[in-house]
């Protein structure tokens, strides 16, 4: 007979055709297991922005348990289990991925004589080799698999720990790590300032998840209970979310008028020298346009990431006239390529940079992008020589790809008349727990907002830039800062403290957003304080859930 522990859920018990669907998927084998852990994955990216739809990701975890369930063969052990449970994670996380990440292909568009050959590992082998994380995840949970509602803790356990190892190592990729699936509502993306995106990932699994055991729970108790405390969790987190967002706009710095240019510059043609001077008289331009609403001329102007197509700093000329076409008073924050001097037999370095740039031209603060994106801003250095052996480069045509600041210059931007800048390039605004510098938050000068510029034109209008978005605009909660965010092609907007969508610009328009800039939240947020420390107590406790459900089984 097979032990208690280990035996598979009731899936034959009387009750509807939910009962009978969990039952059917757990006789499932071979490629129609993984086919189906595949569409189910598949399914559950519907979770993600822009659609937000949480009851995908309810039936897509629903569907994994039940493959999961289905390998408690009589004559299997919990090791022997192992290899199936990984298959059925890797197939369910390459389903999500590909599913969610599809428009990265859009970026081997933009030069397709040069990265059309490419294109299928991006949009298949990219996601078929992030699934490894959550192969391991399943595995794991595999190994704490108990009937009854244990089986919920331990895959909370196994999944929500791959998610923040597959967010850091390699450089880390945390894009739609699944606590999204309930950071882009407002209500209850503020339990982000407390647990952060990973916390509210052992969350979202928990949540979604507990509705499996309605179709094979074998006694009222395991069968509704986990649903139940669901509901529960996730009405505290409603009212919480509810309590935390004050009707009432927060306030505004005092003095600060915020100009948000959006050139919605084609990406084939933005990186093309012979543009150089339409590019900037086009940010000249978009900078002195009067104010649409009549109102206070802005101090500050944004233009978004690499606005030139050469280096502004060795043009004296062209900072000339971008000095010039700032108003007495007026300071400008641009995203642009610099070069450094390099020494005695080494090569020219480029950096990523921010730059803040004064009337007359003059170059006040920079900030050089620490976290680039590999294979897009440089080749990493195991596979660098051969690759450039065989004629490949990164996606942005610098000689050598950018070379990376160091965290030791990952700091505060000072640009005056602003409050300190936690300053940010691209998808460094997608890692939790890494927009400040450490020690930022209790700092004698604290950051007063998040800076994001970026430039998405190489994705299009697809799903990507609205991803991009959400995910920035949850470390606006958990860090208890407002954040501004200028895109080349959109989508531009600035967002209070508490993930409230303040003002923002259609996706491929060309355009100015005259705002103001919120406060920051005093004090901060625990998240800010404390980092993952809460993810870690909460990843415990799912451990422990499931350690106790086995010992009871």
């Amino acid at each position: 007979m097979t032990p208690a522990s280990e035996a598979p859920p009731a899936a034959a018990s009387p009750g509807g055709a939910v009962a009978r669907l969990a039952g059917g998927v757990m006789l499932l084998r071979g490629w129609r297991r993984l086919g189906a852990s595949f569409l189910a994955g598949s399914f559950g990216a519907l979770a993600m922005p822009p659609f937000g739809f949480l009851p995908a990701l309810a039936v897509s975890l629903a569907v994994a348990i039940w493959l999961v369930d289905g390998t408690a063969g009589s004559r299997s052990t919990r090791p022997a289990r192992l290899w199936p449970c990984a298959l059925i994670g890797w197939a369910w996380g390459f389903g999500y991925l590909f599913a969610g990440l599809w428009w990265l292909g859009s970026a081997f568009l933009v030069e397709a004589d040069v990265f059309l050959w490419a294109l299928p590992l991006g949009v298949l082998g990219l996601p078929a080799a992030l699934g490894l994380f959550y192969a391991a995840g399943f595995a794991v949970a595999g190994l704490l698999w108990v009937r009854g509602p244990g089986r919920i803790a331990g895959l909370a356990f196994g999944v929500a720990g791959a998610e923040w190892v597959r967010g850091h190592v390699f450089t880390g990729f945390p894009w739609n790590t699944l606590g999204m699936a309930v950071g882009q509502n407002l209500w209850l993306m503020q339990s982000a300032s407390l647990v952060g995106l990973y916390g509210l990932t052992v969350l979202a699994i928990l949540v979604c998840a507990a509705p499996a055991t309605l179709a094979t729970g074998s006694h009222p108790r395991s069968r509704f209970g986990p649903s139940a405390a669901a509901a529960i969790v996730l009405a505290a987190m409603a009212l919480y979310g509810a309590e935390r967002v004050d009707p009432e706009a927060d306030p505004v710095v005092v003095g600060v008028r915020l100009r948000l240019v959006q050139p919605n510059l084609p990406q084939d043609a933005k990186f093309r020298p012979e543009n150089r001077q339409d590019i900037v008289d086009r940010y000249v331009e978009l900078t002195r346009r009067p104010p649409e609403d009549g109102g206070a001329a802005p101090t500050h102007i944004l233009w978004p990431e690499s606005a030139f197509p050469f280096l502004i700093q060795r043009d004296p000329a062209a900072m000339a006239q971008v000095g010039a076409g700032l108003a007495p008073g007026q300071h400008l924050i641009t995203g642009a390529a610099r070069a450094e001097e390099p020494l005695p037999g080494e090569r020219l370095r480029y950096f990523n940079a921010i730059m803040a740039i004064e009337p007359g031209g003059r170059i006040v603060d920079s900030y050089d992008k620490v976290h680039l994106v590999p294979f897009g801003e440089y080749l990493p250095a195991p596979l660098d020589a051969a690759l450039r052996a065989l004629g490949l480069r990164q996606f942005v045509a610098v000689p050598g790809g950018f070379s990376a600041g160091t965290l030791a210059g990952q700091r505060i931007l000072d640009v005056p008349g602003l409050p300190p800048v936690a300053a940010t390039i691209c998808y460094e605004a997608i890692f939790p727990g890494a927009i400040l510098p450490a020690g930022a938050a209790g700092a004698d000068r604290p950051p007063g907002l998040i800076l994001n510029v970026t430039n998405d034109a190489w994705f299009g209008d697809t799903p990507g830039p609205r991803q991009h978005l959400a995910q920035a605009r949850l470390r606006a909660v958990e860090e208890g800062l407002p954040l501004v965010r200028d895109a080349n092609t959109g989508i531009s907007a600035v967002i209070d403290a508490h993930g409230r969508v303040v003002a923002q610009l259609p996706i491929e328009q060309e355009a100015v957003l005259d705002a103001d800039l919120p406060v920051r939240i005093l004090g901060g947020t625990l998240y800010g304080r404390v980092g993952d420390w809460p993810f870690a107590a909460m990843l415990a406790a799912c451990l422990a859930g499931a350690l106790r459900a086995r010992r009871l089984a």
